[in-house]
């Protein structure tokens, strides 16, 4: 069932996919204020975790994103873990593949990245898929695969990860996202 699901992710989605090149990163000594705003909110664990860059196309708001997830990227969850990290998945809906700007894979990626970066989900991950395989299917409604692809691993972790710091999940572009498949 892992093999299945990493049949359906859309690796060019990522956030440093080479599809995605040129990535959009801020140059040094821009957006100073509003990387450190965000950063500052993301590493204060009473926040309400959930930030919402909008504005007119072409302001920036992709290279902020990209920005963040960087640097998300390199810092652990709990210092003496050297695999389970606080960016645990991206989707950029506007990088060049046809399946970057569908709804329908957009749960499957995240909690594939999810679980490769929290490993002891993923046996849990396999048997939603064994229970329910149409999870995989792109036209599948979303409310299931969100139920399953990401409520559900997210409540495993809750417990083993109470006292640390907030999971991020980065998502650009979402006004690109179509839901046909």
């Amino acid at each position: 069932t892992w093999v299945k699901l990493s049949e359906v992710t859309v690796k060019g989605a990522q956030y440093n996919s080479p599809e995605c090149y040129p990535h959009p990163e801020c140059l040094q000594g821009t957006q100073v204020d509003l990387l450190k705003h965000i950063n500052g909110f993301l590493d204060d664990p009473e926040k309400n975790q959930l930030i919402w860059l909008h504005g007119m196309a072409g302001i920036g708001k992709s290279a902020v994103v990209f920005t963040v997830a960087e640097r998300m990227r390199g810092l652990k969850v709990i210092e003496e873990m050297n695999v389970e990290k606080r960016l645990a998945g991206t989707f950029f809906f506007l990088c060049k593949k046809i399946e970057c700007h569908t709804a329908g894979y957009f749960f499957a990626m995240l909690v594939y990245q999810l679980a490769t970066n929290f490993p002891s989900i993923q046996k849990d991950v396999n048997r939603v898929i064994c229970d329910d395989p149409a999870l995989l299917d792109p036209s599948t409604p979303l409310c299931d695969q969100m139920g399953a692809f990401f409520l559900k691993p997210l409540w495993w972790l809750q417990i083993r990860l109470h006292r640390c710091p907030p999971l991020l999940f980065v998502v650009d572009a979402l006004d690109e996202c179509t839901s046909g498949t």
